[in-house]
């Protein structure tokens, strides 16, 4: 999908007041506003040089706490500065060594699933049997920079495995000095001499009559000289066929119909961002496929709506939503909640929407200006907008 100029609409979440803020959060949350506004590239820079030494610093203390900041950017602007800053930060602590360094990477996963039949519920096992089958894929198509001295854990884990809060003890872990170099995080140290590096398999839940897009990653360690960047390339080069097919392989069983889409390995934050994006695009894509595909046989083409909404139970208290109807069927309309995680810009997220429109050939897209509930205060339904009951309110696109 080509990317979008940013399309205007309100931002329906709700952001915390700085005034709250711990005074190492609010010192934190001051320096980045200062730097964004900054009138010069070398007093940013001052700034932000401070911002990753305060950063690196938290890396080496709790992890809920160094999360909680980051969590509590009362701006969008902040919390992506800070987001990039830490991400700096984690790369310079792990890449300082000297003679060889450890990198630890994040694959991530979408996982497409769903059971055959008419009824029934299940799950995709969180555990690999052969993850060293996928590593192999990965060397002969020469991933990671041609890098060959790396290895897959055999667990896929949720994105709380690899996040903020859990950067400090991933940290720690590539410190210990006997690692074995052939063996990934997600394995327990022989003898107990050390804390077990432990990370939690997330199965993934099945339902017949619906297809569940999940995110998983897969999580890998490589060793390599200092300075070298395995992860520079972003995209899936040859190995993502093979590497697919093989992932449907050691996933699919039984009823189970599956396809895990991989994205390039990265570094543990910029694997998290894009897990999420991916995740939330391929979600849309098969909402606005399977409507399309419903209304068009049953009343023609359809009118999409998007709309920004509070919502107490997406991040941030809030989401957009978009709409499919038709005025030849005035009860029904198909909706889709796009949730808006921490560093999205709501335009960006909108333009994403309306790029999958267009490329499946909706040609009535309209904006709803302003914030709407949750709920429809007469019915108490999930709130979606039919074109014909609101015509004044809203923006046609061309």
């Amino acid at each position: 999908m080509t990317a979008a100029a940013p399309i205007a609409l309100p931002d329906p979440r709700s952001f915390p007041d700085a005034r709250t803020a711990s005074p190492v959060a609010a010192a934190l949350y001051g320096r980045a506003e200062s730097s964004l506004a900054a009138d010069t590239g070398l007093r940013a820079e001052c700034l932000d040089r401070e911002l990753r030494a305060m950063l690196r610093a938290r890396l080496a203390g709790d992890g809920a706490t160094l999360a909680t900041i980051i969590a509590g950017a009362p701006s969008v602007a902040i919390a992506r500065h800070l987001w990039r800053l830490l991400d700096a930060a984690w790369r310079e602590a792990t890449q300082s060594g000297a003679g060889v360094t450890v990198t630890v990477f994040a694959i991530p996963l979408v996982v497409v699933a769903g059971l055959e039949g008419t009824s029934g519920e299940g799950a995709l096992p969180g555990v690999l049997d052969e993850p060293h089958t996928l590593a192999a894929i990965l060397r002969e198509h020469g991933a990671l920079a041609g890098n060959r001295t790396f290895a897959l854990a055999d667990a896929l884990v949720a994105a709380g495995a690899i996040d903020v809060a859990r950067l400090p003890e991933i940290l720690a872990w590539q410190r210990l000095p006997d690692a074995p170099t052939e063996a990934p995080i997600g394995t327990a140290m022989p003898g107990g001499a050390f804390p077990a590096r432990v990370l939690i398999p997330a199965p993934v839940a099945l339902a017949t009559g619906r297809e569940e897009v999940s995110l998983r990653f897969l999580v890998g360690t490589a060793i390599a000289k200092p300075g070298v960047d395995l992860l520079a390339d972003a995209a899936v080069g040859k190995w993502g066929v093979p590497f697919t097919q093989e992932l449907g392989r050691q996933l699919g069983a039984g009823r189970a119909s599956v396809l895990a889409l991989p994205r390039a390995p990265q570094w543990l934050l910029p694997a998290v961002q894009q897990g999420r994006v991916a995740q939330r695009e391929v979600s849309a894509q098969i909402f606005v496929s399977n409507a399309l595909r419903r209304l068009r046989a049953a009343v023609g083409e359809p009118t999409a709506v998007i709309s920004a909404h509070r919502a107490p139970g997406a991040p941030g208290g809030g989401e957009l939503r978009l709409s499919l109807s038709s005025p030849f069927e005035p009860r029904d309309a198909e909706g889709f909640r796009c949730p808006l995680y921490q560093l999205d810009r709501v335009g960006d997220v909108a333009a994403m929407l309306v790029e999958l429109l267009r490329d499946c050939r909706v040609t009535d897209i309209r904006l709803l200006a302003g914030v709407h509930p949750d709920r429809d205060a007469g019915t108490g339904l999930t709130l979606l907008f039919k074109p014909d009951t609101i015509a004044d309110a809203l923006t046609p696109l061309h």
